[in-house]
Parts: structure tokens; C-alpha cells; sequence
């Protein structure tokens, strides 16, 4: 059992404070704690109060501490000892939105990249300049340490770590679950213009859905266009209106993925997943698999793979 501790620090949002729970209690896995430097009644920003049940002796054996809230805020002196001496004892450190600033106070971030709210990224930057401070990615990753930009960025961050321990298809079940898209790259920007159906149109959500289901296809952006039943231009303004991506850029993503779920899945040959991913070539799913994942396809396997002997699909 994989053991959370979400250490809350106010001010806080509540949605940041449920983000945790409802990524991580979607896996069977998990063992969640929410816990504060003073237990008990805790007012939000904008919110309801809640109540935060735990003291700080939550974080002690825990396999990864979330940081969650703060607002740049100055945060207690004990909940900064026990995020040093939870990374001193090597548990995997992560902060969602402004829960950045606390792992900055704490010393954490020194010489490291790292990203919050795009709003309060050049706060960040001016008061901790030693931080090599993103403004426009999802999540960072540096030094086994990992922060999230604001509100869905910080689910994005939550799936992208049960993705490391449990594999692709565990986090694709999660994000299901939750009702919001597979994982998306943490290279990708912050700033989509907007989630809302376009004008004169429908959202690009049915394409991107039918695309899903032809990943082996050799998909072409008229192939794209004709589904969604407009211009190429038209179709590529949109997609990144509402994906933050290009439609060949958002397709290379998802393909990424399916084999991924296929290497963990089943035990087919490399050339096969190629092509039920839609990579065409087991050279090309080596270069893409490296070029993401750090990982060759076969080192991928020998670490996730979860299929029976014999398993396909």
C-alpha cells in the first residue's frame, strides 16, 4: 500500500484539498491522509470550512507528502520541519498550485525548476530567485521533486504520479473515474484559451473521441477535419482552443499512451504494439517511447508490465 500524506497549509482552496482524495482514493492502492500543523476546523478561500483531521505525525512512513495551499503565505515552522525531514528520509515530494511557495520556504526547490499558478509564477520567481521558476507548464518534475500549476494542472500532476507507480492503465482508469481527460504531458501550456464549446460549433470533444477509438489508423488532419465536419485551419484553431495542442501534437500524445497501456497490458510483439498504437514501425515506437518516457519499450515492459503470460489484446 502506497501511503499519501496531503499536508495542508492555509489559506487553502477546498478543491485543492479534494484533488488529492479524489485522484489517489480512485486506485486501490492508496492510503490517503489529509493532515495540518493544527488539526481540526480549517476555513478555505472562498469556500466552505472543512475539517482536517490529522496532525503532522501523518507524513512520518509516508511514500509521497503533497504540499496544498498557502497562497505565498507564510506557513508554520513545524509543517516546514516535516516536508525537510520527509525528503531527508526519501519520500517522493510533490506540491499542487501555490503549495509551491511552501516547499520553497522550506528550502526544497533551491536550484530547481519548478511552476504554480501562472498568476503568482513571478511572485514566486521575485521572492526565491535561486528557483528556475516555469511559468507556462502543467507540472515540473526536478530533483524527484514535483509541482503543479492551478486547478485541473493539479490533477494532472495527481495522475501523472499514479502513472509512475502503477502504470498507464491504472492512471487512465483514475482520470475516467474523475471524469476529466487521460494525462496530459506536463510540458504542455498552462494557457488554453478556453474549455467552451467554440463559436457557430460544437466542442471538438466527439473527434477527439472517435480518434481515440482509430489510433491504429494512419490519421490525417482532413481525415480529422472531415469527422468534425469543417476546415483543416478551422479544425487546428479549435483543438488548441480547447486542448492546448496541435491535433497532430494531441494525436502523437494519445498514441504515446495506448502503447504504453499495450506494453502493460499484453505481452505482443514491438512491431504489433507499433501498430495498434498508431507508430507505425517498432524503430518508431523505440524513438517516441525515449523521446517521453526516458524509457526503450522494452525497459518500459520489464517495469510496468502487469499482462498474464500469454496475455493480448
Amino acid at each position: 500500500m502506497h501511503r499519501v500524506a496531503a499536508v495542508i497549509v492555509p489559506p487553502v482552496l477546498s478543491f485543492d484539498v479534494s484533488i488529492p482524495l479524489m485522484v489517489f482514493n480512485s486506485v486501490p492502492h492508496y492510503d490517503v491522509r489529509v493532515c495540518t500543523a493544527r488539526p481540526g476546523p480549517m476555513p478555505t478561500v472562498s469556500g466552505p470550512d472543512i475539517v482536517v483531521p490529522d496532525g503532522l505525525d501523518a507524513i512520518e512512513g509516508a511514500d509521497t507528502v503533497i504540499a496544498v495551499g498557502s497562497g505565498g503565505e507564510q506557513a508554520p515552522t513545524e509543517a516546514l520541519d516535516a516536508l525537510r525531514k520527509a525528503a531527508a528520509t526519501g519520500a517522493r515530494i510533490a506540491s499542487l498550485c501555490t503549495g509551491a511557495f511552501v516547499l520553497a520556504q522550506a528550502g526544497l526547490l533551491d536550484g530547481l525548476r519548478a511552476t504554480t499558478h501562472w498568476g503568482l509564477a513571478g511572485d514566486l520567481a521575485t521572492r526565491f530567485p535561486s528557483i528556475d521558476v516555469q511559468p507556462d507548464l502543467l507540472f515540473v518534475e526536478d530533483g524527484g521533486i514535483f509541482t503543479s500549476a492551478g486547478a485541473a494542472a493539479a490533477i494532472d500532476l495527481c495522475l501523472h504520479l499514479v502513472r509512475i507507480d502503477y502504470g498507464a492503465a491504472v492512471a487512465n482508469t483514475a482520470a475516467r473515474l474523475a471524469v476529466v481527460p487521460p494525462v496530459r504531458p506536463g510540458g504542455q501550456s498552462q494557457f488554453i484559451e478556453t474549455p467552451l464549446p467554440p463559436e457557430r460549433g460544437t466542442s471538438l470533444a466527439p473527434t477527439r473521441a472517435w480518434a481515440l477509438e482509430h489510433l491504429d489508423r494512419p490519421l490525417t488532419l482532413a481525415d480529422l477535419a472531415g469527422h468534425a465536419k469543417m476546415s483543416v485551419r478551422t479544425l487546428s484553431r479549435r483543438f488548441h482552443a480547447e486542448t492546448g495542442l496541435s491535433p497532430l501534437q494531441w494525436l502523437l500524445h494519445r498514441r504515446i499512451d495506448r502503447a504504453r497501456e499495450l506494453l502493460e497490458m499484453t505481452e505482443l510483439p514491438m512491431d504489433q504494439v507499433a501498430q495498434k498504437s498508431g507508430l507505425g514501425s517498432a524503430d518508431s515506437l523505440r524513438k517516441h517511447m525515449v523521446g517521453r518516457v526516458g524509457l526503450t519499450p522494452t525497459a518500459y515492459r520489464a517495469s510496468f508490465n502487469r499482462a498474464p503470460t500469454g496475455a493480448s489484446r
